[in-house]
């Protein structure tokens, strides 16, 4: 009987065979097949095939039996070679190259049917409308919601990858993981390679990659190590140029930064004098030659000293003030006020001054004081301190001055005038009130000790008691003052009467003035609240000393201590 064409077979066979899966599941092929005999390509002769009893392989092909010899063969759809089924299996592949044989015609290479015009969008639009079915917006709901393939519109569920590879991985071609090759992942990136030598390529790039962000993380540490050199070294050079301006206006407060000392500043400032008019030139030569004279000498010239202040204020106490009950004085003590050459930092110097004037009229200290007949000037006191270093008095204070005065405007406190007063054997203590004793913050315990100091060996009841202490020297951070005497007001309040080296010659005169005295007192008298430092030093001399204690004293003097209070 005449043969069918493969476009009958395919008509006659039921919808639901066509839209069958288009490889069957025992088959393992991708490709569109159809029967053919064998070795034959292009339409069948008729009479030489017919459809075999075995359920068919889908869409793309068909399975037949060549008769007359019992072998089934299949035919492909594409370029239209017979292929025994075990060829089939083995993996013929796509894509083909167009059939060479120009008297097959065009076929649907997904249901194998045949005819119709050769172009490739008629071809496309068969298989779209044809074998793919509607479009997915046209299908029925797939059951249950599931996603369903979009090739066969069959419901797939969450092995829809894995039903695509199965049933259509001909038309993805190579790209399935059944065709047969070997694969090669790469163990840095997981990146899959078909050639191992494309895979050894892709690794080493990824080595060379590593190589270079090491090599980029190591410039990069390098780089941030010397960035942190740089700005460590910038940090330190910063801190130490901020030390060294610190240092120097240290050096500059306290006179040590090598400007001249006091010839220096006297005659700067006697310049000065002149160039604003408040001198003439005249009396700046003269004034110079006094000056140069009293250092030759090493006497002070006297022209800031103020005498006979105690005396009047001891007649005043004793005629006019009502509110006072007691008052202690020391013995005749000479006011000295800073010069031109001093200004600013000869406090220490003017003090020393004003205690060696009381000290000179004390005949307890003749013997001590039989090579210092008269007040020496500052630069001269500066040597004198000197030559107490060199006696090896408070090395660690030398040290600090760098063994060096004379010819400075360094600053001098309580220590370089114990210094000075034990290597004249004048015996001196030095008491520290390291802290205020008050809630306040005031120094009740200063008071105290002060009123001790004058009242110890003057039991008398006299309201005005001029004793022989000598005036004690009083330190506190950046000044320095002269304790003169102490009152004992009526309401049992103590007031300190004090010498200041900052108060000129011209106020401290008016208290010789006996109309002028009650008013001009206030310079002097210092309440309990007046003194509001936090840490107060004096310096209190009480007699001489011999030889041998005045050894003990400098060897002592290595570590200088002094009495705390309290």
């Amino acid at each position: 009987m005449e043969a069918e064409t493969p476009a009958a077979l395919q008509a006659s066979r039921p919808r639901s065979a066509q839209r069958r899966n288009p490889i069957a599941a025992q088959d393992g092929g991708h490709h569109p097949l159809r029967s053919a005999q064998p070795g034959r390509v292009g339409p069948r002769a008729p009479g030489m095939l017919r459809e075999s009893s075995h359920p068919p392989l889908g869409r793309k092909g068909r399975e037949v039996e060549l008769l007359g010899a019992g072998v089934v063969m299949l035919l492909c759809g594409v370029c239209g070679r017979g292929l025994p089924p075990e060829e089939a299996v083995a993996g013929h592949r796509l894509p083909h190259p167009r059939p060479t044989n120009p008297d097959l015609p065009p076929c649907c290479p997904l249901c194998g049917a045949t005819g119709g015009p050769p172009r490739c969008e008629e071809r496309r639009r068969h298989t779209d409308t044809e074998e793919l079915g509607p479009p997915a917006a046209c299908r029925p709901p797939s059951p249950e919601g599931l996603p369903e393939c979009p090739v066969c519109g069959e419901a797939a569920g969450r092995e829809l990858e894995a039903h695509l590879w199965a049933r259509h991985g001909h038309v993805l071609g190579d790209m399935g993981p059944g065709n047969g090759e070997q694969l090669y992942e790469c163990p840095m990136c997981s990146l899959t390679c078909t050639n191992i030598q494309i895979l050894e390529e892709h690794v080493d790039l990824h080595l060379e990659e590593n190589s270079f962000l090491e090599g980029g993380n190591m410039r990069d540490l390098e780089l941030a190590q010397q960035l942190q050199t740089e700005e460590d070294k910038r940090q330190k050079t910063e801190e130490d140029k901020q030390e060294k301006e610190e240092f120097k206006k240290l050096q500059r407060r306290y006179g040590l930064d090598n400007s001249g000392g006091y010839k220096q500043q006297f005659l700067k400032n006697m310049e000065r004098e002149v160039d604003r008019g408040r001198m003439q030139p005249f009396d700046y030569h003269k004034r110079k030659a006094a000056m140069m004279e009293s250092l030759a000498f090493g006497i002070d010239d006297g022209k800031t000293k103020t005498s006979g202040i105690i005396e009047a204020l001891c007649e005043y106490y004793q005629n006019e003030n009502k509110d006072v009950r007691r008052v202690w004085l020391s013995a005749g003590v000479d006011h000295f006020h800073s010069s031109l050459g001093d200004r600013g930092w000869g406090c220490g110097y003017r003090n020393f001054q004003m205690l060696l004037s009381s000290l000179l009229q004390n005949s307890l200290y003749n013997d001590c004081l039989r090579d210092t007949t008269a007040i020496p000037s500052i630069p001269k006191i500066q040597s004198m301190i000197e030559d107490a270093w060199r006696e090896g008095f408070d090395p660690h204070g030398a040290s600090h001055f760098n063994n060096r005065l004379h010819g400075s405007k360094a600053w001098i406190g309580a220590c370089e005038i114990y210094s000075l007063l034990t290597s004249l054997r004048i015996k001196c203590q030095i008491i520290d009130f390291h802290k205020p004793t008050s809630p306040t913050g005031t120094h009740p315990r200063l008071f105290e000790w002060v009123l001790h100091y004058y009242s110890a060996d003057n039991g008398s009841g006299a309201k005005v008691v001029c004793t022989s202490k000598p005036p004690i020297y009083l330190q506190h951070e950046g000044h320095s003052r002269t304790v003169v005497g102490i009152e004992e007001k009526k309401n049992k309040t103590l007031c300190l009467l004090l010498f200041d080296p900052g108060c000129p010659s011209q106020e401290m005169q008016k208290l010789l003035e006996q109309n002028s005295v009650g008013t001009s007192l206030k310079l002097l008298r210092k309440y309990l609240g007046s003194l509001k430092e936090k840490q107060y030093q004096i310096v209190a001399v009480d007699g001489v000393l011999v030889l041998e204690e005045k050894a003990a004293r400098c060897h002592a003097s290595q570590v200088l201590t002094s009495e705390k209070i309290p």
